[in-house]
């Protein structure tokens, strides 16, 4: 685990803990690595599911590989960025229930961005994360 990260939600911004995530995340001295996107490509090369549902359970399986690897946690995320093809209402909280689940309680910052097309025609969803790793 490595250092702390503070998290704020101030008063003159929208309180986004109320949704699971922090307006501003704050490291301390540690390295950051920098987790490329991550899509619903599995390393057997299995093609990617066509449900948004489906699709985020594996970007996810892969995020929790990544912080694996990095001998990390969701606790130490600094913040996400989430690509989406057809960001609605809709598709925002079918992958949001499943991140949620993911971040169990961890807030980094986070966001949102709508994308029209991303590098597989199939995919829908891309996640990349910057994480606080121990020095």
């Amino acid at each position: 685990m490595s250092a702390a990260i503070d998290r704020m939600n101030p008063p003159a911004l929208p309180n986004a803990g109320k949704v699971g995530y922090s307006q501003i995340s704050i490291t301390h001295p540690a390295p950051l690595a920098f987790v490329s996107g991550q899509v619903a490509w599995r390393p057997d090369g299995a093609p990617a599911p066509a449900s948004l549902a489906e699709q985020t359970a594996i970007v996810v399986e892969n995020l929790r590989a990544a912080l694996e690897a990095l001998q990390a946690t969701t606790d130490d995320i600094v913040q996400m960025r989430i690509y989406a093809t057809d960001l609605n209402s809709e598709t925002q909280e079918i992958a949001m229930t499943e991140i949620m689940r993911f971040l169990d309680g961890a807030q980094p910052s986070l966001t949102g961005i709508g994308v029209a097309a991303l590098a597989g025609p199939d995919l829908q969803i891309e996640i990349e994360m910057v994480v606080q790793v121990a020095a």
